[in-house]
């Protein structure tokens, strides 16, 4: 078992959480993830469930990794911006309860993402998946646009992708202007006759994660079927929005994309890029180097070296040293 002092870094999303242990000499060495995500409650992120979940992945981990102590955390979480509250004020102290964790960062997960795709240089991302959030920084605070969940915005994610495809499905089944007799197809097939969609999509809990399924139908159609087309142009219009107005204006930034959406790949990646292109000519589109967990790796052994440099903020990157680190 090592005498050096290990990380922990955590990513906990709607899918359940992610947890890895290693070392700064020698990185991520034991890995594990459930797929139950934690509750949410009257105070947000609900700090009990979180650690039932944490704790014996942690355990684990460390004793695969020979990992004796660990000297800091980087908690990535989907929510904390907003639901952090009960977070932010239990998990440090559990933590160091638990397992003798000192410096902790609670993390949203978009800087994570942000983290994971561009390290710490000025830039903005765009991570897109059931919803969308764009995040910037030119190191000196953090930006963010969007992110507002499926019924106020996440404008271009899968959800509003896949409800503008349903929309318009609807518009043919109707014989109203602007609907997709193609969208139509394989809205049916898909989820039965489109007659009976509101009884089977309004009473469920899922309903962002049953829109976004149909996005990938949307793409599917887009090379023929021009209203396809434009529903994901229009996607890109909002994801550009998001970009432009969390980049920095100055520099030369980074802008990477990163989530789930992007593997539809080019009916979106292409008008995409273009509209990048046009709304944000001084900054650089380059690939994302990794994902959210990738980013919480970087926080923590940061974090560890005392070499974190990211801009704090008590919703996006929150450090607390317990008991007089």
């Amino acid at each position: 078992m090592t005498d050096a002092a290990g990380f922990l870094a955590v990513d906990s999303g709607g899918s359940g959480m992610r947890v890895v242990v290693g070392t700064v000499d020698r990185g991520a060495l034991a890995r594990r993830e459930s797929r139950e995500p934690v509750r949410t409650g009257d105070r947000g992120i609900d700090p009990g469930h979180f650690m039932e979940q944490l704790a014996p992945m942690v355990r684990a981990s460390a004793a695969e990794a020979g990992v004796g102590r660990l000297g800091a955390v980087a908690v990535g979480a989907a929510g904390l911006a907003s639901l952090g509250a009960g977070l932010r004020a239990e998990l440090p102290g559990a933590l160091e309860r638990e397992f003798g964790i000192r410096r902790v960062a609670l993390v949203a997960d978009a800087v994570t993402a942000y983290v994971g795709a561009l390290g710490a240089r000025p830039g903005a991302v765009v991570a897109a998946g059931t919803g969308l959030i764009a995040i910037g920084t030119d190191l000196a605070r953090w930006h963010r646009a969007d992110g507002w969940g499926h019924l106020l915005g996440d404008c271009g994610g899968g959800a509003w992708i896949g409800r503008a495809g349903l929309e318009a499905a609807l518009r043919a089944y109707d014989g109203r202007a602007e609907g997709s007799a193609e969208l139509l197809a394989r809205a049916e097939e898909l989820f039965g006759p489109v007659r009976e969609l509101p009884g089977k999509l309004y009473p469920r809990p899922d309903r962002p994660a049953v829109l976004a399924s149909f996005a990938p139908q949307v793409a599917a159609c887009a090379d023929a079927d021009p209203v396809a087309a434009d529903i994901l142009r229009a996607a890109a219009r909002h994801m550009a929005d998001a970009a432009a107005a969390v980049c920095p204006a100055a520099g030369e930034p980074r802008v990477a994309l990163t989530g789930g959406l992007f593997k539809m790949g080019d009916p979106l990646v292409v008008p995409l890029t273009r509209e990048l292109a046009t709304r944000l000519p001084h900054a650089r589109t380059v690939p994302a180097a990794g994902d959210p967990l990738d980013g919480a790796v970087r926080i923590a052994t940061d974090l560890a070296t005392d070499a974190l440099a990211l801009p704090g903020d008590e919703a996006m990157l929150y450090v607390v040293a317990v008991k007089g680190d």
